[in-house]
């Protein structure tokens, strides 16, 4: 447990697959974890998670948390998941010292934030856009995660999102369902370019995104923290025959060049999935945001939002960068727990 002296600020971030945290001290970020929590197996998964975390916390802070764990199918609708967790991190957590974040609402004692479920409900991505609209007049703020991607216009020092609730957010696509290593193949594309042929892929669960960055050697392990689509090894091998089962060949049919290819072929087809949807979301504000507003990349996926932010023609910077925690990789790659942390 770090020895850490002054006024600490705890942020958490409660997804449906890892648990976030980040530390403040007196308003500057320390550090931050990331741990595996697979929440739709049940709630013993974020007991579990929280016990890891927290022995690796100072011991006397206040805590502030945001969440999108409340959509997993454990629940039966989001009231029911947002106030789970609200009364599972009450209990844990010191009495009288956690805060619920509430999006435009603010932050809220966990009795008030009960009663507002539509504003707690995966707000996490509000959080990360006002801490860059505090330091930034101007950005689009691109956060890569495992298994989503964040795109959010900030002007004038403001969020200027169009959408809110999940699904506003997806039908402007500022909500897309792609991230660096939880996708399914099967649902990235239809086809994949296998040997000069485009061939349908098996609607099965054969292969993640983790795969297609490994074989490319794009991936840092250690943001791969669930296990393989057959649970099987973490290999460059291994990922190479789940891709080429997604075909239904096996990885012996064809050199590795070619299941490589297959690779960066889907890979390309994600990137330019959020360069477009960026594209989108820059083209409907009103005024535009300036040519050089940056692209703040945040998320473990990080390496390819600062690929789009060259296509888009925009300088590039990291969200630790931008808050103050230069070199602080996992502060980038958990923005929302660190968001909080600043915002708490």
């Amino acid at each position: 447990m770090p020895d850490i002296h002054g006024s600490t600020v705890i942020g958490w971030d409660i997804g449906g697959a890892h648990l976030k945290a980040a530390w403040a001290v007196d308003g500057r970020l320390r550090d931050a974890v990331q741990v595996p929590c697979r929440l739709w197996q049940g709630m013993g998964e974020l007991d579990a998670a929280l016990t890891t975390v927290l022995d690796r916390l100072p011991a006397d802070a206040d805590h502030v948390v945001t969440m999108t764990g409340e959509l997993v199918d454990l629940f039966d609708d989001r009231a029911q998941g947002v106030h789970a967790l609200i009364d599972r991190m009450a209990a844990a957590l010191p009495q009288g010292r956690l805060r619920v974040y509430a999006g435009r609402r603010g932050l809220l004692s966990p009795p008030e934030a009960r009663g507002q479920v539509m504003d707690v409900a995966s707000a996490n991505w509000m959080a990360t856009a006002a801490v860059v609209a505090r330091c930034l007049p101007a950005a689009l703020l691109i956060d890569m995660g495992s298994t989503t991607t964040d795109i959010v216009p900030v002007r004038d020092g403001a969020v200027v999102a169009r959408g809110v609730t999940d699904h506003e957010r997806m039908a402007v696509e500022e909500l897309v369902y792609t991230g660096l290593t939880r996708t399914a193949v099967m649902a990235m594309e239809r086809t994949a370019l296998v040997a000069g042929e485009r061939l349908p892929m098996m609607a099965e669960y054969f292969a993640t995104s983790a795969d297609l960055y490994r074989v490319l050697g794009r991936l840092d392990e250690a943001a791969d923290q669930h296990p393989a689509a057959d649970n099987g090894a973490k290999t460059v091998e291994a990922s190479l025959r789940r891709l080429a089962r997604m075909v239904g060949h096996d990885a012996g049919d064809y050199d590795p060049a070619v299941w490589r290819a297959m690779a960066a072929d889907l890979t390309e087809r994600q990137l330019r999935r959020i360069h477009d949807a960026a594209c989108r979301v820059l083209s409907a504000g009103v005024p535009l945001l300036p040519i050089d507003a940056p692209v703040v990349g945040a998320g473990v996926g990080r390496a390819v939002v600062k690929e789009a932010a060259v296509r888009l023609g925009r300088p590039y910077r990291e969200f630790c960068d931008v808050v103050g925690a230069p070199g602080q990789d996992w502060v980038a790659s958990c923005a929302p727990a660190a968001a909080m942390a600043l915002l708490g």
